[in-house]
Order: structure tokens, then sequence, then C-alpha cells
């Protein structure tokens, strides 16, 4: 019995291993569409406007369908105390810092995913799970997700998620621009729901000329800097405030785009994808074995 079970497993190997090298490569090489165009849209977050609160986290969890926990009161402002994440559960959060210049009036800062113009996420997706979309925005298809998570460790704003809870098809999350509302002409939940207009959607080159004319007329006001302008060479969201985001609720970052030596060494190795192919084929012929075999012991 134990010869055959090795001879069924050299046999399913060989033949698993044949189909792969008999694919044609450009068949099954990653191509991630990466699309940057002068028409993009973007987001000017002004957090000068922003009072914290925190519409855009539900109209985000309502557009996206996340369960809302009962208990959960949106104009609780102790949620402020901790310095919050975007996770599986909420795609947008805001968080508040203390403003030097004025104590009584803290800066409440949006976050989600930046949407970047050379997004790092696409770049070290192996398998074209992420895509730049004409629009703007950076969406991920789980159909063709093999949860390596590389998305995860190349986000230089740490924003993808991955639902670790769930056993069976866990998915990334991170917000998607509202993609399935903007691509029928509707303005992304959060952008729609704001009271104060602190969010301003359009197409980005026109978002920078908005916010260099607010600088420049109000220079009390504005610290000097549109957050996301050039910032690892540029992202649709950006920001606005009185004082310099870099030191608080972003990471200060370079203008050269994140994708660099981690994309050419991906996917020079898995551009062909036959190496992982490969290991995965010769994992799941040990465990249809392992499992065959325990299935004739129990007989």
């Amino acid at each position: 019995m134990e010869k055959q079970n090795r001879r069924e497993f050299f046999k399913t190997t060989a033949i698993l291993g044949s189909a792969i090298s008999g694919l044609p490569s450009k068949s099954i090489k990653a191509a991630p569409k990466n699309i940057l165009s002068e028409d993009r849209m973007g987001v000017l977050v002004d957090t000068s406007a922003c009072i914290g609160c925190r519409n855009c986290e539900w109209a985000c969890k309502t557009a996206h369908d996340i369960e809302t926990p009962q208990l959960e009161k949106y104009n609780d402002r102790s949620v402020f105390k901790e310095i919050r994440r975007p996770d599986v559960n909420a795609l947008t959060v805001v968080n508040e810092y203390p403003n030097p210049q004025n104590a009584q009036l803290p800066t409440d800062v949006k976050v989600q995913c930046m949407h970047c113009d050379h997004p790092a996420c696409v770049s070290a997706c192996i398998v074209g799970a992420f895509s730049k979309q004409e629009n703007g925005s950076v969406i991920w298809d789980t159909k063709r997700c093999i949860g390596c998570r590389y998305c995860m460790v190349a986000c230089p704003f740490q924003v993808p998620s991955f639902e670790y809870n769930k056993a069976i098809n866990p998915e990334i999350k991170k917000c998607d621009f509202c993609f399935e509302r903007t691509k029928v002409g509707k303005l992304p939940a959060c952008v729609e729901i704001c009271p104060v207009e602190a969010l301003t959607y359009g197409p980005r080159n026109d978002l920078v000329k908005i916010a260099r004319d607010r600088i420049r007329r109000n220079p009390d006001k504005y610290f000097d800097h549109i957050y996301g302008e050039y910032e690892v060479g540029g992202t649709s969201w950006m920001y606005i405030g009185s004082q310099d985001l870099r030191k608080k609720a972003f990471p200060k970052l370079g203008d050269k785009p994140a994708p660099g030596v981690s994309e050419a060494i991906q996917h020079g190795i898995f551009s062909y994808f036959v190496p992982p192919v490969s290991l995965y084929a010769l994992l799941g012929s040990i465990m249809w074995i392992t499992k065959n075999r325990k299935n004739q012991e129990e007989v």
C-alpha cells in the first residue's frame, strides 16, 4: 500500500508539473492594471474644517455592507483617546490630534487608503489582484488573490487589512474609493455625507489648484504643505490643515514612488508563476496523498 501511495504521489506531481510547464508564459504572467490618467479623480481633505463627527465612518460602513455594532455611537468622542487604524471592520476612521496653536481646537483627520498614483500594493501583488483604475481608484479583485499579503507589507501607509478571523475565503479589505458608486456618477459615500464639506471630490489636478489657492489666501490658517501632492509620487487623497500632518497623522515620506526594489525582485521571480505554482502543486499532492491514506486506514 505504501509503495502504491508513493507511485500515486510522483504520478500526480509529474502530471501537474507537465501541465504547468506546458502553459504559454504570456497566458499566466501577472498583468496588473495600472492606469495613471490625467483626468483621475481625488479628494481634498481640509482638516481645518473637519469637526470629528465621524459621519463618514458610518456612511462608509453602510455603503460597503459592513455590520455596525448596535452600541456604537458615532458622536462618542472618547474613541479619540487612542489612535485608530483602518481595519476589516472600518475602512476609514477619524483620529484627533492636539493643536499646538489652539488647544481648544484639535485637528481631526480622516484616514483611509490614499489611492496612490504609483501604488506599492499594485506592484507588489504577484497575481495582479490589485489595480489602479482610470478614475484614480485602487481596487482589489478577490478572485485573483492568493492570500500572500505582500500588499500589506508593501503599503507605506499600512492600510490593507486581512480577515484573519475567517477560516474560509478570507479577504483583503481597504477603502475602494467607492468604485461602484463613482463609476455610475455618484459621490463617494463619505464625501456625500460630510456636513461641513471638509471633503472635496473632483479631478486631482483641480484639487491641487484649490488647495494652493486656500493656502495662499489664508497663510495664517494653513500650514504651507499639501500632503499627498508629491508624497510617494502623489496620491489621490490629499490633505491641508493648520499644522504639519507629517509629524502626527501620516508618515514622513519622500517624493519617489514606493514601488522599487521589491517590484523588480518579486516580478522577476514570480512573473511567470512557475516557482509558486509548482510549489502549490507539490503541496497539493502531499495533502491529497495524506488524506487518501487516512481514509484508507479508517476503512
